[in-house]
């Protein structure tokens, strides 16, 4: 959960590579649902995503989880505040895994999206309870990492029914 009240866009953005990445590669800066756009962004990168073999995939989504628990912490550490809403690597992770496994298709983009964003909103259980009680680099990663789980589940639902 995000600490009140923080700066909106710190400049460290703009001059720490590190900082830079977490921010979403500066989607995170944006005035309005950073969250979204960040997801926007990363949804971006789903289509290259899939080109990769299924190892390779996978890989990625393992490097990406990784590097987001340190990186996320690293960078809240360093503002000072445990989730800054800018923040939002761990929502380009989030969505690469709702879209895992999922087929090509501007509908299937779409369907993950709203599923993730739905989850990574409304945050039920156990989402929810990860967000309040888990802390560091690992607390702003897992509640991303479980919508995207949740959102995943749901999208292979459907892929099953409709295909």
């Amino acid at each position: 959960m995000a600490d009140q009240p923080h700066p909106r866009v710190p400049p460290s953005v703009w001059r720490n590579p590190w900082h830079f990445l977490a921010f979403g590669l500066g989607s995170g800066t944006l005035p309005k649902a950073p969250g979204t756009w960040g997801s926007l962004l990363g949804l971006a990168a789903v289509p290259l995503l899939q080109w990769l073999p299924l190892w390779g995939y996978a890989g990625v989504l393992l490097a990406a989880s990784l590097l987001g628990i340190w990186l996320c912490g690293r960078v809240a550490d360093d503002l000072g505040v445990h989730d800054h809403e800018g923040i939002v690597w761990d929502e380009f992770v989030g969505i690469w895994l709702t879209l895992f496994l999922a087929p090509p298709g501007w509908l299937w983009l779409c369907v993950g999206f709203v599923l993730f964003r739905f989850f990574d909103i409304l945050k039920p259980w156990p989402i929810g309870w990860a967000d309040r009680h888990v802390e560091g680099g690992l607390g702003i990663m897992l509640d991303d990492l479980l919508a995207g789980l949740l959102a995943f589940a749901c999208l292979q639902l459907l892929v099953y029914l409709v295909v």
